[in-house]
């Protein structure tokens, strides 16, 4: 499973987001079921002037590690990242399943 989060967010909270990203993700890929991430900036669609993309791709072992990822873990995790950013971020969420590996 892959569980993918894209976040925009406003150039003047670059240094400090980046920073704050870099503990966020250790700290989910730390939790149980989860076996690694990338983090990559987004080229295209390139976002407006003052903003930054950045697109995080976390792998777990199955759909029931995201569920209690997603339980256990997810309300906590993103109301840090809401409390630290307020609306200098939006986020969007999607989850994928591999159907053929090249």
């Amino acid at each position: 499973m892959i569980y993918e989060v894209n976040v925009v967010v406003q150039r003047r909270l670059e240094s400090s987001y980046r920073a704050w990203l870099d503990a966020h993700v250790r700290e989910i890929v730390a939790l149980p079921g989860f076996t690694g991430a990338s983090v990559s900036d987004v080229l295209d669609p390139a976002p407006a002037p003052d903003e930054f993309a950045i697109c995080m791709q976390y792998r777990l072992v199955d759909a029931a590690a995201l569920d209690a990822y997603l339980r256990d873990h997810a309300p906590r995790l993103r109301a840090d990242g809401i409390a630290r950013f307020g609306d200098g971020f939006r986020a969007s969420r999607r989850v994928l399943r591999a159907s053929a590996n090249y």
